[in-house]
């Protein structure tokens, strides 16, 4: 009988644990570094904005440190004056730090109806946000690959969390092997296993590859994180990677 309870316990904290990893406000766990704190001394030190085709912004970055509408301390609005009307690839940003194989977490604020931004994996593959829209063009999806996680999402007004485990494409010869894997929790909710991404989308403003091949021709390159200024008052806090690799094709968590 006690081993039976001491398994159920021993059960039950890993469900524990697992649960707690995932999530809005999920710390940033051992051997992984933070990327954003609230604070503009960590957005000038560890970004910068995307050198695309489209470039109109000029450094310092422009995306500025407001007060956190939910929680108190500061965050920051991706509402660029160089990205005024949706034009993507403008003012853009992206860490100076580049990425193979990664977990992330990174928290998003909506702010009003039609909220647009996007998590960029590698400055290549993009998962959506856009608030209202729950094809696979909207929130929650890997873009133009997935379906939208929108039963997953908080709404307008409230904090929501992406956790992502990416897998980068496999190589050999310089040639295309396997292609890149992710998984997804939305505020918790796994909304994606092991989805594969077959493309860049979005064209040579998008990210790194969006020109080769129709965004077919993805290159062997670690790349960073980026985020998209689409001219919309969406907010990030709390975002932080952990490097791992992952030698199986299997990026579940």
């Amino acid at each position: 009988m006690k081993a039976i309870l001491m398994t159920v316990l021993v059960c039950n904290a890993l469900i524990f644990n697992l649960q707690a990893q995932v999530g809005v406000g999920t710390e940033a766990p051992n051997k992984s570094n933070i990327y954003f704190d609230g604070s503009r001394k960590m957005l000038d030190e560890k970004w910068t904005y995307w050198d695309g085709p489209r470039l109109k912004a000029v450094l310092p970055i422009k995306w500025f440190i407001v007060k956190d509408p939910v929680d108190g301390g500061t965050v920051v609005n991706t509402n660029d004056p160089a990205a005024a009307g949706g034009l993507y690839g403008a003012a853009d940003i992206v860490t100076k730090e580049k990425f193979k194989d990664f977990r992330l977490h990174v928290e998003f604020y909506v702010s009003k109806a039609g909220g647009n931004s996007g998590v960029y994996l590698q400055n290549r593959y993009e998962i959506q946000i856009f608030d209202g829209d729950t094809t696979s063009h909207g929130i929650g999806a890997v873009i133009n690959e997935s379906p939208s996680g929108y039963k997953a999402y908080n709404g307008i007004g409230k904090w929501n969390a992406y956790d992502i485990n990416f897998r980068a494409a496999r190589f050999k010869e310089g040639k295309l092997t396997k292609k890149p894997l992710v998984t997804i929790y939305f505020n918790g909710k796994k909304i994606h296993k092991n989805q594969a991404i077959s493309q860049v989308w979005g064209g040579i403003n998008s990210g790194v590859d969006g020109g080769n091949d129709g965004g077919k021709g993805i290159t062997d390159t670690p790349q960073g994180l980026k985020l998209q200024a689409e001219g919309h008052d969406v907010l990030y806090r709390n975002i932080w990677i952990k490097k791992v690799d992952l030698m199986k094709a299997d990026t579940d968590f």
